[in-house]
């Protein structure tokens, strides 16, 4: 038997250990691994099916210039001599890389050295601009180093975690378990901090739902408190400077600004003054905001002031969202910094990095980050542009105009696992990059933590890996000092200069691991010293000048009034079982069965007054740019400010993505895009039909709206359109790609067409139409593919097969009309009660406050009655 390779998730920050054990088929049996630190032998429902997203039908596996194969030694020389002939026509500034968090490590520092220190512009940056970039500035700011203080554990040590901006059941599940084991274990209190009622407030002992964008007023009015009530701790303050001034900003803000009741915003007050230990958590809430910044050092503020940093138990807290943010930013990815955490803007870092690299440049000033960069490709300043990993078309705010962007650019290579993202369509260059787990390298998750991503199949064809691509197009432009043998010499040439870094007084220094066996390498959080005990900061000593942390004054504002046109203030974020554009977590069906097609979370208010209905569909636009969207009425969000998911795609939804509404406004410090809110306007979609169709094949939908979705035998697809075909028969034909239906039940009076294809006497698609959103079994019609079933157009399951309802635990398969069905018949009362029932909330535990939601709602119900 094969024996399990140990590497790391390829999805968020977490940085979770992964067993994997190939089968020898090109597929692999996943589980968490019991010996690494973060997750301990936990995984999420996205981690734990990464053995069903291994396929490589369909990936890119040979280069294409112009959409035609060629060699690699073709490819890598066109970039080469494009870049090398744009560099000396119009200078360094003239070119650009744009990468990603998808990126390992060795990858990261391949390319920031070959942009700044050879081709001699830092116009380099990364989609963790998108996620982390305002956390980096409020570190840098305060600390005067890009360090993250404490360590997961300190979840498990804390008297009490505020979560802001966080949904950390759906987004970070596995630390999130953590958190509530302490919870069950020690009685750790937690608050949840967000205008939305969140999985994540469900295990809560308090939620504020604060007016939205007021996160800053929240922690100024904190920090008042602080001071006025003898909370400050006087034996830190000497460690500190900026009190006074942040304490004078943080007064301008007022209680009502925080939109809270006052019994509320007290008892969060004394809560957090009175708890020693205190985790203040942050993600994509604070982060994504043209004030994120500020935010930011709102929260350091607090915790400097009361010296609650660096010791058990205690500090603020930035979770990333992608599984390499951090290490993208010990390398130097972003446009603003240098390798290991020097400044690019010090000659004397400068120097000592161009000195160890003996390369031929070094850029001097900082580039430009992720939303300027594409305005420059857009008016002609950048003319040559490498995309490595990542899908810009889609998650740049402004999507749509990034795109035009993209296509107009002189030239563009695209490094890719699939030949069908939005991005990849309009590359002049593709190159088939291998994917996870079939290259080698390091990441770094959320808390410091090096962790080894290892293979255990081989690319595809003939994909390589990032940094070789980079290397290869480096010494082709005529350069040297990037002939490596493997990604072991360049993890030990990173570490060698981070020794340098360290030397400079760069808190970033892992040169003991220089010489390390990089086989064999154990996860391992810097700093390596174990007198330092993995944190930072409670000695006192900071890296700015003076050895102080500063306190910043935060003036507080609220986000700008709407105007009448788009009277909407739309909260964009993520669903529990997909991450990012679904590149991969699109290929598993079981991912698919929670929230399957993009949706619009609205208040009940809202929606009676626009004249929504449920699971109907809704027209928003923006000024940047128009989506439609499937209606989910909810009182989880207020009225105003309404919901949508960002993971969908031109190959999935093309009238689904969210991002063409944000507009490209950024944080004037960090350069990080508000990507969390959109002024919009909202009316319902006046659709002449909906659909739901299953197919054994592909679906090729000619219609306004449709939403596909993988099913274990084939693809499911929600439809709809404003003009009504001439022929549904002849229509379904071309959706399928089939010849005529074998079955057809239609009613014109109703605008109800059911229609099935048999082929071999088996069923190998159907289709159902109707005036209004479409009331079937989905998963029941799913699971008839390639069977003999004969009534699939009833559309349901007989008498004697239950309904399992929509998936509420994708681990174990579970659905809503199960759980119910269990909660009536056997008086299931406790999340524990019906997963000792169903195994539903047993495995990842991602579900279990939607179970807790349902129990509650249910013994509301029982009440009444």
């Amino acid at each position: 038997m094969t024996a399990a390779i140990r590497t790391t998730c390829p999805y968020c920050g977490v940085g979770c250990g992964v067993l994997a054990t190939p089968d020898g088929k090109g597929g692999a049996a996943i589980v968490g691994d019991p010996d690494h630190p973060a997750n301990r032998g936990r995984l999420c429902v996205k981690g734990a099916a990464l053995g069903e997203t291994l396929a490589t039908n369909g990936r890119l596996t040979t280069p294409r210039i112009a959409g035609a194969e060629a060699t690699w030694d073709a490819a890598l020389d066109l970039i080469a001599t494009r870049f090398a002939d744009t560099i000396a026509a119009h200078g360094p500034d003239s070119v650009a890389l744009y990468v990603s968090g998808q990126l390992l490590t060795e990858d990261y520092y391949v390319a920031n050295k070959l942009m700044k220190g050879y081709m001699g512009s830092a116009n380099i940056d990364t989609n963790s601009r998108l996620c982390m970039a305002s956390s980096v500035a409020g570190h840098r700011r305060a600390f005067g180093s890009d360090t993250v203080p404490g360590q997961y554990e300190d979840l498990e040590l804390a008297d009490l975690v505020v979560l802001v901006g966080s949904n950390l059941a759906w987004c970070h599940p596995v630390l999130h378990q953590r958190l509530m084991a302490a919870k069950a274990a020690r009685g750790t209190k937690i608050v949840v901090i967000d205008p939305r009622r969140t999985a994540t407030c469900e295990g809560a002992d308090l939620h504020l739902a604060l007016a939205p964008g007021a996160d800053a007023h929240l922690f100024n009015l904190l920090l008042c408190y602080l001071a006025d009530n003898s909370h400050l701790n006087a034996g830190f303050l000497p460690h500190v400077s900026g009190l006074d001034h942040a304490l004078s900003a943080a007064r301008s803000s007022t209680d009502a600004d925080s939109g809270l009741t006052p019994d509320d915003l007290t008892r969060f007050l004394a809560l957090w003054a009175g708890s020693e230990k205190v985790v203040t958590v942050y993600s994509q809430g604070i982060n994504q905001s043209d004030s994120g910044t500020d935010k930011v050092n709102a929260i350091i503020n607090c915790h400097l002031a009361t010296g609650r940093i660096g010791r058990p138990g205690m500090g603020p807290f930035s979770v990333t969202g992608q599984p390499n943010a951090m290490g993208g930013r010990e390398v130097g990815g972003l446009a603003n910094m240098l390798a290991c955490h020097l400044d690019l803007e010090s000659p004397t870092h400068r120097d000592a990095v161009q000195g160890f690299w003996t390369s031929p440049r070094m850029a001097d000033k900082p580039g430009l980050k992720a939303v300027d960069m594409f305005r420059a490709v857009e008016d002609g300043r950048i003319k040559a542009l490498w995309i490595l990993h990542t899908n810009p078309a889609v998650s740049m705010p402004d999507a749509d105009r990034v795109a035009r962007a993209i296509a107009a650019c002189d030239f563009v290579a695209v490094s890719e696992v699939w030949p069908t993202t939005d991005t990849a369509r309009l590359a002049h260059v593709l190159l088939p990059a291998a994917g996870w787990g079939e290259k080698d390298g390091t990441v770094t998750n959320s808390e410091r933590m090096i962790s080894r991503q290892r293979a255990f199949a081989p690319p595809p064809g003939q994909a390589r890996a990032d940094w070789w691509q980079l290397a290869q197009v480096a010494k082709r432009m005529g350069f040297a000092g990037f002939d490596w043998a493997g990604p072991a010499e360049v993890f030990a040439e990173y570490a060698s200069l981070s020794g340098v870094a360290g030397a400079l007084g760069s808190d970033f220094d892992i040169s003991g691991l220089a010489g390390a066996s990089y086989e064999t390498l154990a996860p391992v959080a810097w700093p390596v010293a174990a007198r330092t005990g993995g944190r930072f900061f409670a000695d006192g000593r900071f890296h700015t000048p003076d050895g102080r942390a500063r306190m910043v004054a935060v003036t507080a504002s609220l986000p700008a009034p709407l105007d009448a046109p788009h009277p909407f203030r739309l909260n964009t974020g993520r669903v529990r079982d997909q991450w990012h554009t679904m590149t991969r977590t699109g290929m598993a069906p079981r991912l698919s069965q929670h929230l399957g097609e993009p949706y619009l979370e609205i208040n009940p208010t809202d929606a009676a007054q626009l004249g929504l209905a449920p699971a109907a569909l809704a027209e928003v636009t923006s000024p940047q740019g128009r989506s439609i969207l499937r209606v989910m009425i909810s009182d989880r969000v207020r009225s105003g400010h309404p919901f949508a998911p960002m993971h969908w795609t031109g190959e999935t939804a093309p009238s689904g993505r969210v991002d063409v509404l944000v507009p490209g406004l950024t944080d004037p410090v960090s350069g990080q895009p508000a990507s969390k809110s959109a002024a919009v306007a909202i009316r319902p979609f006046a659709a002449a039909w909906y659909g739901f169709a299953v197919s054994q094949g592909d679906l090729h939908p000619a219609c306004d709206y449709w939403a596909k979705a993988p099913l274990t035998q084939g693809v499911q697809a929600e439809l709809a359109g404003q003009t009504q075909p001439d022929d549904w028969a002849d229509w379904a034909s071309a959706l399928f790609g089939l010849s005529a239906p074998s079955a057809m039940v239609s009613d014109p009076a109703r605008g109800l067409h059911r229609l099935a294809f048999v082929e071999n006497g088996r069923l190998a698609a159907a289709l159902f139409i109707s005036r209004g959103p479409v009331l079937v079994s989905r998963g029941h019609l799913g699971g008839l593919l390639g069977g003999t079933e004969t009534a699939a157009l009833a559309g349901r399951p007989s008498a004697d097969r239950p309904d399992p309802g929509p998936t509420v635990c994708a681990c174990l398969n579970v659905g809503l009309n199960t759980i119910l069905r269990a909660m009536a018949d056997s008086s299931l009362i406790t999340v524990d009660a019906v997963g000792a029932a169903l195994g539903a909330g047993t495995n990842c535990g991602s579900c279990r406050p939607e179970i807790a939601a349902l129990l509650a709602r249910h013994s509301h119900r029982e009440a009444a009655e």
